[in-house]
């Protein structure tokens, strides 16, 4: 095992034991980078990160993040701070929208408000959910944002996701705090759970157990799912990027299929006798439910900067699930 450089990047990841956040502490260790993760583990899980436990350069502490006095301490020892911290999942954000607002918001102003006090780089981790109603396939970084009613609790990550980035940029251009925004379409992989709504890992448990694979609406609606693996690959290199600081960053595949497609993937590849079932939306989250159609990024903008985007195929991505889940 390769011993840390004495000038290692010193790196706190919030939401760090989580499913991207896991992974992302793992690349950056295998940079060479010292790394702090803190989780209050709400939604993260600390087996995501007891491999690492006894790497060099590796520490956690578990904790909510809106303990400020704590955080202040962490961001003080870090170089670059990765914000991955926040409520996640469509089922989550339904039934929590009070969580989902509140942490997702005042999580990330306490973060920004004292990384600025100390001019620590701040990656934050946004979504392509904000893009929300926009039907402009693909989506660029520059494109409105079209938001449905206040009345859909569904709305309220997007906007709460909004917001912080909104604030990331006025810390930015107001006091030059250095902020990159990485707006995440589905990124997917080994470690995450079903447990929020997540749709790739719902479908190979249900798949694996014999259970009906339940598509929710009529599958016709259309995502591109990215591997974990190259996700933080491009999280690590816009931490990096000089030119990346102030700008907001789709980090995606291109790959699109539908939900119905996937769920018709997941049978084949796991060689599953289930049946596919559809439920609507109304019976799945709540009445009225609206959801995209498609969800397609842009990512020139990534390429341009660090001459990367994901591009491992979904077959590959699904077989990585499934293998995951047959190990436990």
């Amino acid at each position: 095992m390769n011993q840390l450089s004495p000038k290692a990047t010193r790196t706190l990841i919030t939401g760090g034991a989580g499913f991207i956040g896991s992974h992302l502490a793992e690349h950056l260790l295998d940079l060479g980078q010292e790394v702090h993760v803190v989780d209050d583990l709400s939604t993260g899980a600390i087996e995501n990160i007891d491999a690492l436990r006894q790497r060099p350069g590796f520490s956690h502490t578990i904790a909510d993040i809106r303990e400020e006095p704590l955080l202040a301490e962490l961001v003080d020892r870090a170089d670059v701070i990765y914000h991955l911290a926040a409520a996640v999942g469509v089922r989550l954000i339904v039934e929590s929208p009070v969580r989902t607002i509140e942490t997702n918001i005042g999580c990330t102003e306490s973060v920004l408000k004292l990384a600025n006090k100390k001019r620590k780089k701040v990656v934050i981790a946004s979504t392509s959910e904000v893009y929300g109603k926009n039907d402009q396939v693909p989506f660029r970084e520059d494109h409105d944002l079209v938001m449905g009613p206040t009345s859909k609790a569904r709305w309220s990550y997007a906007c709460s996701k909004a917001i912080d980035e909104f604030l990331a940029l006025a810390y930015h251009r107001a006091r030059g705090l250095p902020v990159v925004i990485a707006r995440l379409f589905n990124t997917v992989g080994p470690r995450q759970t079903g447990r929020y709504g997540m749709v790739l890992p719902s479908f190979v448990l249900q798949a694996l157990m014999g259970k009906p694979i339940t598509v929710y609406g009529d599958g016709s609606q259309s995502r591109c799912f990215s591997y974990v693996g190259e996700v933080v690959h491009a999280l690590a290199a816009l931490a990096e990027c000089e030119a990346a600081v102030g700008q907001v960053v789709n980090v995606g595949s291109q790959q699109e299929i539908s939900i119905a497609g996937l769920a018709e993937l997941v049978k084949e590849l796991t060689g599953s006798t289930s049946r596919i079932v559809y439920v609507p939306y109304d019976q799945a989250y709540e009445e009225g439910f609206e959801d995209m159609q498609r969800r397609v990024p842009d990512v020139s903008r990534l390429e341009s900067l660090v001459g990367f985007s994901p591009r491992m195929g979904i077959r590959e991505i699904v077989e990585s699930v499934i293998g995951f889940y047959r190990e436990r």
